[in-house]
């Protein structure tokens, strides 16, 4: 049987029995400050003097609290303003009585009535009288919500305005069952200290708070802490089972208060952020300033917050290419939403498909293209060969060449680290994407002309929440109970963030001089089974027990382990230490003219074994891996043994 709480459905009661309250608050502060003004001699409080002082501080009391509007607060939310409010309402009185005495004096020339010691007295006693009843209710309300309910204890990560912003979030959450019990800061003047009672930690001594007040949950509230501290914090707590929460970013806090429902659990997106990236803001100002700026695959993650970033260097129009409908629709939106001064212009159309791409050129005439457009999921590439060329070779060739004829100032093509020694078709498409722009720049640059075209190649791995990428999917799993599939127990991958990935890429495109391929400090490898394991304990349950983790195989044309270099190839640094050149061997310009044609010829006859023949001759480093084409390996294996 459900226990019974007569205070869960206890209403706001009515203004005016809040100022009854007071104003009898007010009587009894005039009774003590009398009692105490005459050394508890009750026999001369009873005289006809006395009433008329009570009456004309009455009087000014309830004029008073009238004015400050006492009343309207919400008795069991005081706060600290509540205090600051009701002090003024007792000055208030103080100084009207205080007029009063003299003005009574004057006009009676008698300086007798209301002696100013009393007066203080009376004001001392109100302020008391007025903070402690309030503070007495808001205590009684607060253990009423708790009584009888099972209650999470939780530490606060961050002993600053935000983290007083969220406890009192939860004081003024009436259905909250959560209890703050300590603050933790690593600010050697707050630590040993107290908010509204609670003691500050230092965070080293996380472990035994745990123990000692039964932690529940954490919450960060700051957003200064970093990345190595927040990742270590969240180790020890997913090691006692302590639940993670975070704030949502700033602005959208300072747009309005801080509610409950927006304090929600840690992603794993936090954990695998690196520390920000800096950037030439300058130099791409300077570069990007006034200019129509292409963004294809603008609906996609990448393009679409390449088109978001973009919006802060003041292009005078940049176009968002793309041939899904929605999605377009939706970012234009979103976008305007964001710089509502920057011109959006949104246009369907296929990468793949020249003359409407001629088409886009000849309207907007663009001075800067970011080539963002490639289907990228390796197993349905690695099934669907042709149209895999289609997009990522002849997407790139067409928006490349009207560059070329449209004199681009900058072409960026965004590439991945599955072009290194490729082992799937998907990889392998975007090498040959590569190879062309490269070799298409050094054709250029024999013209001698300082106005070409300069064509840039930015390379990374794989982007944090990507469409389709492995974060997205664990999550979905674990939401419906699991089990959570992973391709294999030793595989890794590199990660990076949406908007680092793309702060690179721009960042490479305003450095690049033409013909480079810059490759980005990806960071520390990850191993997918322990991001599973990590994703899971966030969640709140626990990994093999309560949401299982199951191998399902390598899929076609995957790797175990991402690589950003070939064995072929060495790097040279840039000013930026996140960036880096890849020193790639280069290839003639007739035979890569060649090779394409005989590619694009192979395509027509809707044979995908020899496209993808054709696709190991212009890539040798192309091995197949877990995938039927293999069988072309051993073929090209004993035609060189024979």
């Amino acid at each position: 049987m459900p226990s019974f709480n007569p205070f869960k459905h206890f209403r706001i009661v009515p203004r005016w029995i809040i100022f009854l309250f007071d104003m009898a608050v007010a009587v009894i502060a005039f009774l003590l400050s009398y009692l105490v003004y005459s050394a508890f001699q009750v026999d001369k409080m009873i005289h006809v003097i006395v009433f008329w002082e009570a009456f004309l501080m009455m009087g000014a009391t309830a004029v008073s609290f009238s004015y400050f509007k006492l009343y309207s607060g919400i008795v069991r939310y005081t706060s600290a303003t509540d205090s600051i409010r009701i002090l003024s309402s007792v000055l208030f009185s103080v100084i009207v009585i205080l007029v009063a005495k003299f003005l009574w004096a004057i006009a009676f020339e008698r300086f007798a009535v209301l002696p100013i010691t009393l007066v203080i007295l009376y004001g001392l006693f109100l302020f008391t009288g007025l903070t402690i009843y309030r503070a007495c209710i808001k205590i009684f309300f607060q253990y009423t919500k708790l009584a009888k309910r099972k209650v999470n204890n939780v530490v606060i990560y961050g002993a600053g305005d935000l983290g007083l912003a969220v406890k009192r979030t939860f004081d003024h959450d009436a259905r909250g069952d959560k209890l703050i019990v300590a603050y933790i800061d690593d600010d050697d003047k707050k630590v040993g200290k107290s908010i509204d009672g609670i003691k500050i930690y230092r965070s080293s001594e996380l472990s035994k708070m745990i123990n000692k007040y039964q932690i529940d949950e954490l919450i960060f509230a700051s957003h200064k802490i970093g990345v190595e501290t927040k990742q270590a914090t969240v180790d020890v707590c997913l090691e006692h089972s302590v639940n993670v929460l975070t704030l949502p970013p700033l602005d959208r806090i300072m747009n309005g208060d801080l509610l409950a429902k927006q304090i929600q659990k840690v992603k794993i997106e936090d954990l695998l952020e690196r520390k920000p990236i800096q950037i030439s803001n300058e130099n791409i100002l300077h570069q990007l300033k006034g200019k129509r700026v292409l963004v294809t695959g603008a609906a996609g993650s990448i393009g679409s917050e390449i088109a978001k970033q973009l919006g802060k260097f003041e292009p005078q129009m940049i176009v968002l290419c793309d041939q899904a409908e929605s999605p377009l629709h939706n970012l234009q939106l979103d976008l305007q939403d964001v710089y509502k001064d920057q011109i959006y212009h949104t246009y369907i159309g296929d990468v793949r498909d020249q003359s409407r791409m001629r088409a886009l050129f000849e309207l907007f005439r663009p001075h800067v293209v970011y080539h963002a457009a490639a289907y990228k999921h390796v197993p349905l590439v690695e099934s669907h060969p042709i149209e895999g060329v289609r997009t990522n070779v002849i997407g790139t060739y067409n928006i490349a060449n009207l560059s070329v004829e449209y004199e681009v100032q900058k072409f960026v093509l965004v590439s991945t680290d599955k072009a290194v020694n490729p082992t799937n078709v998907m990889g392998t498409t975007k090498r040959i994407a590569e190879i062309y722009v490269q070799t298409l720049d050094k054709k250029l640059a024999q013209s001698e002309d300082d106005h070409r075209t300069r064509f840039i190649t930015t390379r990374f791995g794989n982007v944090l929440g990507s469409n389709g990428s492995v974060i997205p999917r664990f999550r979905d799993q674990i939401e419906r109970g699991g089990p959570v599939t992973v391709t294999h127990p030793d595989i890794t991958r590199y990660f990076m963030t949406i908007p680092e990935a793309c702060q690179l890429v721009i960042e490479a495109g305003n450095m690049g001089i033409g013909g480079e391929i810059f490759v980005f400090d990806m960071g520390k490898s990850v191993k997918i089974v322990n991001l599973a394991e990590k994703m899971i304990k966030l969640s709140g349950r626990v990994p093999y027990k309560e949401i299982d983790i199951k191998f399902t195989g390598l899929r076609p044309g995957e790797k175990l382990y991402e690589e950003l270099l070939n064995d072929l190839e060495n790097t040279l640094p840039t000013h930026h230490n996140k960036i880096m050149i890849a020193q790639v061997r280069e290839n003639d310009i007739d035979m890569v003219e060649q090779s394409f044609q005989a590619l694009f010829e192979k395509l027509h006859t809707q044979n995908e074994t020899e496209v993808v023949r054709q696709m190991k001759r212009m890539v040798p480093e192309f091995i197949s891996q877990n995938s039927v084409y293999e069988q072309l390996d051993k073929e090209q294996q004993d035609n060189v043994l024979g």
